[in-house]
């Protein structure tokens, strides 16, 4: 599926260049070329209309595909829960239940468990 996306993504960013380059400048909407007042399709102000137009459909499109490429390169890469790696009660060494995720932690760490901040020592 990311194949196939990624090809049509990369046939529309070929489809935008193309257009974008086959567009006149402002300078030459300025009344500089051919005259034709016409208001058929292959008139200047027609071919400037479908091209305008096909450069924005085209864009969409690619907005489309950009966002399904992020989206199929997160699928699989979500975020594993805390609740699931570690049961919810546990025993301590006095047989007591303790409190879950808190007491779990603080079992597992070397840092031993103090009573109040911890504060260096005057010299």
């Amino acid at each position: 599926m990311q194949t196939v996306l990624i090809v049509i993504h990369l046939m529309v960013v070929l489809a935008i260049i193309a257009m974008v380059l086959l567009q006149r400048s402002e300078g030459g909407a300025l009344g500089m070329g051919g005259g034709g007042g016409g208001g058929g399709f292959m008139t200047s102000r027609g071919t400037a209309n479908a091209l305008t137009r096909g450069t924005a459909i085209c864009a969409a499109i690619f907005f489309c595909t950009s966002l399904g490429l992020t989206l199929l390169a997160r699928w699989d890469e979500r975020p594993a829960s805390l609740l699931e790696q570690v049961p919810a009660t546990t025993q301590s060494e006095t047989g007591e239940a303790g409190n879950g995720l808190l007491d779990t932690l603080k079992e597992q760490s070397n840092i031993p468990a103090t009573d109040g901040p911890q504060v260096p020592a005057a010299q």
